[in-house]
């Protein structure tokens, strides 16, 4: 049994170590995992920035990977406690965005300003407690290769944004938005698509 089983398999050890990483009260990991740990745990690309007032709260248990050439701009969030965040090659997230995994962003992708993706809702099935004591609905997020969202806009868990799609300002993602789209508005909804053959955007009748 390795040492990562070990600490799993008895309560009092595990809490042990969790309260290591980070404190119970406040889940930030502390500045020893952010120096020595995380370094070694997750991946940062050639060319890559990670402005330094930028809250970047990475536990070593999910992954954490940044291409090459990407920025995460000022005053950004970003947190994996409940999943991977993967962010590719060439990607800008605008300042203030928040990006709480899991979460995926394929290269050439990025958000605007003040854009909120997450990977998760808090449960609420048990209206007899609070949510913050309810299991997590986790529901992995996708923005494919070339995707650009809209500032102030909000993508739910579970959402898929396809490849190329222009997100507009101020929209909430409530459900997939096929490759080659436009969409805005809340809830946000398809109003153009690419079109190959005409080399076109071209109006999609709602």
């Amino acid at each position: 049994m390795g040492i990562v089983s070990k600490i799993k398999s008895n309560p009092k050890t595990k809490a042990f170590a969790l309260w290591m990483i980070a404190p119970k009260r406040n889940p930030r990991p502390r500045l020893w995992v952010k120096w020595f740990l995380n370094p070694l745990k997750h991946k940062k690309g050639k060319g890559a920035t990670i402005r330094r007032n930028s809250r970047i709260d990475v536990f070593p248990w999910n992954r954490f990977e940044v291409g090459e050439l990407t920025t995460i701009e000022s005053f950004c969030t970003v947190n994996n406690g409940s999943g991977a965040v993967l962010i590719g090659d060439r990607v800008r997230v605008g300042i203030g965005s928040v990006v709480i995994g899991p979460v995926t962003m394929g290269s050439g992708s990025g958000l605007g300003q003040h854009v909120f993706v997450s990977g998760f809702n808090h449960g609420y099935a048990d209206g007899g407690k609070n949510s913050s004591e309810q299991a997590l609905d986790i529901r992995p997020t996708v923005i494919e290769e070339d995707a650009h969202i809209g500032a102030n806009s909000v993508v739910l868990a579970g959402v898929t944004i396809g490849k190329r799609c222009q997100v507009g300002a101020g929209s909430v993602v409530t459900k997939d938005i096929p490759p080659f789209s436009i969409a805005v508005g809340n809830p946000a909804k398809v109003i153009k698509q690419f079109n190959h053959d005409t080399q076109q955007w071209e109006r999609v009748k709602n």
